[in-house]
C-alpha cells in the first residue's frame, strides 16, 4: 500500500472552531458559535504565553545603537527578551566581537548615581510596558558602532478569518482543539457535566506539547569519583 507522501496537515480557523464544538458535545450552528470560539481562542493563547516559553515565538532582532541615546523601543509584540548582546566591529572578520550586557532589575537601574556615564554599554533595563516594551542601556552609547543583538518571545498571532490558519507549531494543533473545547464548555451551562472530562484532556495535551517543544541541549555528566 502506498501513504499520502504529504506532512502538510493544518486546520483553518473554521475548522479548529468546528472540531471543538463537537469534542464539546455541540455542534457550531451560527456565526456567534464561530465569534465566541474565536474570543475564547484568542484568550487561550494568551494563557499559553503566562504558562512560559513557546519556542516558535522566538526570533532574533537587532537594534542600531546611537550615539548619546540610551533608550530604545522594542516590537510591539514583544513580551520579554531571551538573551542579548552587544556586537562591536560589526561585519569585519576580524574584529567582530559579541560582548556580554547583563539584565539588571528596576531597583539596580535606579541606584545607578550617573545615568548619562558613556561606554560600551554593559548592563540594560527592560520597562515591560503595556503597549511596547522598551530597553534602557547603561553606560549610554559613546559611537554608532554598537549593535545590539537579542532573541526575544513574541506573542501569538490573533485567530484570524474562517480562512486563515494558526500561528503555532504544528504539535499544538491538538491542544489548540482540546484547549477550546474546555472552554467552550465553561460557557454553556448545559455542558457543564464534560467541563472536568474536557480540562483533563487539554492539561495532558498540553503536557505532551510544551514537553516536546523545549530546547535540546548536550548535558554533560562529571561522576564523583572517590567523593561521598
Amino acid at each position: 500500500m502506498t501513504t499520502s507522501g504529504t506532512t502538510a496537515f493544518n486546520m483553518d480557523f473554521t475548522e479548529i472552531a468546528e472540531e471543538a464544538w463537537e469534542r464539546a458535545g455541540r455542534e457550531m450552528r451560527s456565526g456567534y458559535d464561530l465569534r465566541t470560539a474565536r474570543r475564547s481562542m484568542n484568550l487561550m493563547t494568551i494563557e499559553w504565553q503566562n504558562r512560559g516559553i513557546n519556542m516558535w515565538t522566538i526570533d532574533e532582532g537587532t537594534i542600531n545603537l546611537v550615539d548619546g541615546t540610551s533608550e530604545y523601543t522594542l516590537p510591539a509584540d514583544t513580551i520579554d527578551l531571551m538573551e542579548h548582546q552587544i556586537r562591536t566591529g560589526a561585519g569585519n572578520q576580524a574584529t567582530q566581537s559579541d560582548l556580554t550586557i547583563s539584565r539588571i532589575s528596576v531597583s539596580t537601574y535606579a541606584a545607578i548615581p550617573n545615568k548619562l556615564s558613556r561606554g560600551r554599554p554593559i548592563q540594560l533595563y527592560i520597562e515591560r510596558l503595556r503597549d511596547a516594551p522598551k530597553v534602557n542601556l547603561w553606560p549610554v552609547p559613546d559611537n554608532d558602532n554598537y549593535v545590539l543583538y537579542y532573541w526575544r518571545m513574541r506573542r501569538i498571532e490573533d485567530a484570524g478569518s474562517g480562512v486563515q490558519t494558526s500561528d503555532m507549531n504544528f504539535r499544538f494543533l491538538p491542544v489548540l482543539v482540546a484547549g477550546l473545547a474546555f472552554y467552550i464548555a465553561m460557557k454553556i451551562p448545559e455542558l457543564a457535566d464534560r467541563i472536568s472530562m474536557l480540562k483533563q484532556a487539554y492539561e495532558e495535551q498540553f503536557a505532551l506539547a510544551a514537553g516536546e517543544d523545549r530546547e535540546k541541549t548536550s548535558a554533560r555528566f562529571v561522576p564523583r569519583i572517590g567523593r561521598i
